[in-house]
């Protein structure tokens, strides 16, 4: 991994130049856990008696800090995950509008009033926090993920332990200092660094009453089993194999410029990446070589160096991992169109693949395993009628484990339409890449099928994995009234 251990610290290296050191974090050990627990515990009894808009005030005051930082924490993240500066730089303001979007939920925690089957009787329904949060996030997103998770969290009341990715930490510990240094109450938010064995401890606890966990589908199912033993509200974001749709009269110019950002936006290393672009074989004519041509100048070979835009892979266990998957899909029928091998092993500097695309049947295994890495499977279609070619292909898109996000490129409005209610999928997009979801209002993000379990992130749904509700009685008939039974006809 990008990420060194030696002993009980934890080493941050730049994944474009591994010889650079970011940070340096200690191993949260047993017994700074326990005190972490116990802190959180305490700390929650009387942050969830906060107002819901003073805790609001908390949030406002960290996201003027990262304006007044924004160029500084971009900066710190581009050189620990490796992406652009321009993505850095999305990513530090995703995190400001996050925290601004959930500051203003702190006005419109919502519950219910209704009108009771009894005269003089009240009933109503409030949402109420439920108590320390263990959130648990991954490396390609090492602020915006966090803050995503964080920002909801307290608006709702309750207190959390961030464990951040061991290969990408520092841009969460940031957010949770700056948080702090906003004057936060002791044990409100705080911070566990270090492997998988880190969190299991903190999953392991009875006084975690939350868990939110973005990662892999295979590690998710263990979460979920963990927490499911102490009745943690448990929420998940997890895999994708997401499909791009291209119908014979999309604009070509804008597919190739939403294939470039979808499949190699951070070097396809993201849950939402453009995995498989499912076209006939005319319009893929059309289109490959001129996508070709440009993703061929992600990598300076003669100086053996990523292009600014380039994203390397996170660690060399990653890196090897792509190698292997696309080699199986060769070697199960796949033919190589360009790319398909490792760049950098490290030892020029970071760890580079190849940007790759592979021609592909759908019966092959690649077509349905998730990379995550800078790979684009075609599927090639030979289909005229364009609501024939539409059916095919989205039988071939919902055909996976997963339903993360799905594309559509095509001039027509109702097979366009058609398409997006038919993708099985939580997210979906007409004439845009799978990628690019926004923050807040009616932006949810999270997935169908094997990429979560229900939850979402981003907008206002997000406030569900966080609260509990409560429903309220009051009587004032002064008489005993038996719901059902003094109605009964």
């Amino acid at each position: 991994m990008t990420a060194e251990i030696q002993d009980n610290l934890l080493i941050n290296k730049n994944p474009r130049n591994l010889s650079e050191v970011i940070s340096e974090h200690t191993i949260s050990t047993d017994f700074e856990i326990d005190k972490m627990i116990y802190k959180s515990a305490k700390a929650f009894k009387t942050w969830s008696q906060v107002p819901a808009p003073e805790r609001a005030k908390y949030l406002l005051k960290c996201a003027k800090n990262y304006i007044e930082h924004k160029e500084h924490y971009a900066k710190i993240l581009h050189s620990e995950n490796g992406k652009s500066l321009e993505e850095a730089r999305g990513e530090i303001q995703e995190v400001i509008d996050t925290l601004e979007f959930f500051a203003g939920e702190g006005r419109r925690l919502y519950g219910v009033v209704g009108n009771s089957e009894m005269p003089n009787k009240s009933i109503y329904t409030i949402k109420q926090p439920i108590g320390p949060a263990l959130l648990i996030t991954a490396w390609n997103f090492p602020a915006a993920v966090p803050s995503w998770k964080i920002a909801p969290c307290l608006i709702s009341g309750n207190t959390f332990i961030l464990k951040p990715s061991e290969n990408a930490p520092l841009s969460g510990k940031i957010l949770v200092d700056v948080l702090n240094d906003c004057g936060l109450p002791e044990g409100v938010a705080q911070l566990a660094t270090g492997g998988s064995e880190v969190s299991s401890k903190l999953l392991a606890r009875t006084e975690i009453k939350i868990v939110s966990f973005t990662g892999s589908t295979a590690v998710g199912q263990l979460i979920a089993e963990n927490a499911a033993k102490s009745f943690k509200k448990c929420a998940l974001e997890l895999g994708g194999k997401n499909s791009c749709v291209i119908l014979d009269d999309a604009d070509s110019k804008l597919v190739i410029e939403g294939l470039i950002w979808g499949a190699y936006g951070t070097a396809g290393q993201r849950c939402t990446s453009t995995s498989r672009l499912i076209i006939n074989k005319h319009k893929a004519d059309e289109i490959l070589p001129t996508l070709i041509e440009k993703i061929s100048a992600f990598y300076d070979k003669a100086h053996k160096k990523g292009a600014d835009n380039y994203a390397p892979i996170i660690s060399h266990k990653q890196l090897l991992k792509i190698d292997k998957l696309v080699q199986e899909g060769l070697d199960a029928g796949a033919e190589l169109i360009c790319g398909g091998k490792i760049l950098d092993d490290g030892s020029n500097g970071g760890y580079y693949y190849a940007p790759t695309i592979l021609k592909i049947a759908a019966s092959n295994p690649l077509a349905k395993t998730e990379i995550f890495g800078p790979v684009l499977s075609v599927l090639e279609l030979d289909e005229k009628d364009p609501e024939k070619f539409l059916d095919e292909a989205l039988e071939i898109a919902n055909d996976v484990d997963y339903g993360l996000s799905n594309a559509i490129y095509t001039q027509n409005i109702n097979l366009g339409m058609k398409a997006l209610h038919r993708f099985e999928s939580g997210l979906v997009y007409l004439n845009a890449p799978t990628i690019g979801a926004e923050c807040g209002g009616a932006s949810f993000f999270g997935g169908w099928k094997q990429t979560g379990n229900g939850s979402r992130e981003g907008g206002y749904a997000a406030l569900d994995t966080y609260t509990q509700f409560k429903t309220i009685s009051i009587d004032y008939s002064a008489a005993l009234q038996k719901a059902q039974i003094s109605n009964y006809q």
